[in-house]
């Protein structure tokens, strides 16, 4: 049965669902959703490009910094990389790659845990993988972790995590609710839906009347599943979005949900719902403000840019640059470093629980608490 039906049936069922619940349908779905079903299509012909697409230098770049935080917590025998949105396992895959040759005894010692509830997708991944001669498991959820001492990096996870929309009135804030008109989906603003939506609205700055935007309570409960987990070591997020100073910007007034497919915008986020990619960004002031409850600490914040400038010094030699392959690298550094391509837009954040010592990777950074507006 198509998506559109089963959302049409549900809600004919329940009544207007909340905006949260339809983007969770429409993407995650069993069967129809478009991470869940394989309609998820990364790089020139799909619908999106990400860093891992420029190729095998960003999974190189993040391996040294992974190997540097093996370093900072002692070099344990038992050190864990769990990556999340591992879609079809090429940075995995250039990440084991590199440590094999680069730290042949943290090669040894590592688990590398991919956490994919998606079958297609595992399948993917397991093929890929299956020659790497590492060793690696996969998990569905963060529930399923064991406790573990490392590192979890994720790479545009958080920005397609279901988001409530909301919208202001000018008196109060309502909760936008996907219903049916003919044969299209239609938003109709209704009551907020849950007491947690209501704290996080609290939070917000005075905003114009008709201002749109998005919560996404999922990161906060993703953030928590983590902590959970994680005994010693780093959580790496890498992602696009803003400070909730720039998030919550007045003139914003249609907030940052997005849909996308083949490379284009679509005017519609309800339109084809399962075919196209939705997508919003984060608020990484109200993730770091979290952390803290979680005991967690802020390791660093900083854009792309600045991340990999940080890393590159790990990985280049200080001689020029004179092979082929050489040049070919710096050319997909200047990639990723690029500002109007993914060096401003993206942004990494890291947080650390019982461990010292600064990262590479945020060399260049800005004090953390200062760029996300905590201090």
């Amino acid at each position: 049965m198509p998506l559109q039906t089963l959302l049409r049936d549900e809600i004919a069922r329940r009544g207007a669902i909340p905006f949260r619940d339809f983007m969770e349908r429409a993407l995650y779905h069993p069967e129809h959703g478009y991470y869940t079903a394989g309609r998820a299509a990364i790089g020139r012909g799909g619908d999106f490009f990400t860093s891992v697409s420029v190729g095998p230098l960003f999974g190189q770049l993040l391996a040294d910094q992974f190997e540097e935080m093996w370093e900072r917590l002692e070099c344990p025998e038992d050190f864990t990389i769990v990556e999340q949105g591992a879609h079809d396992g090429a940075f995995a895959s250039d990440v084991l790659s590199h440590l094999h040759l680069l730290s042949p005894t943290l090669h040894e010692h590592l688990r590398y845990i991919i956490i994919e509830p998606a079958a297609r997708a595992r399948a993917v991944q397991e093929a890929r993988l299956a020659s790497s001669g590492s060793t690696v498991g996969w998990v569905a959820s963060p529930a399923e972790l064991e406790p573990f001492t490392g590192v979890h990096f994720s790479n545009e996870l958080i920005d397609a995590f279901p988001v409530h929309l909301v919208i202001w009135t000018g008196a109060e804030w309502l909760e936008r609710h996907v219903a049916t008109a003919g044969d299209r989906f239609t938003f109709i603003d209704l009551p907020i839906s849950s007491p947690a939506l209501h704290r996080q609205l609290a939070l917000l700055p005075p905003l114009p009347a008709g201002y749109v935007t998005e919560i996404n309570l999922a990161a906060l409960e993703w953030l928590g599943a983590i902590a959970a987990k994680l005994q010693r070591g780093y959580l790496l997020a890498i992602d696009y979005g803003f400070p909730r100073s720039e998030y919550f910007r007045p003139d914003r007034t249609a907030g940052t949900l997005s849909a996308y497919a083949a490379h284009r915008r679509e005017p519609d986020p309800l339109a084809r719902p399962g075919e196209i990619d939705l997508t919003a960004h984060v608020d990484f002031t109200t993730l770091a403000a979290h952390a803290t409850s979680l005991a967690l600490d802020l390791a660093g914040f900083t854009d792309q840019h600045h991340l990999m400038v940080g890393l590159s010094q790990l990985h280049f030699p200080d001689e020029p640059a004179a092979t082929a392959a050489r040049q070919k690298e710096l050319r997909a550094l200047q990639t990723l470093m690029h500002p109007t391509l993914m060096g401003r837009a993206f942004h990494a954040i890291c947080f650390s629980r019982g461990v010292q010592g600064p990262l590479s990777g945020f060399r260049f950074a800005r004090d953390p608490r200062e760029a996300l507006g905590l201090v």
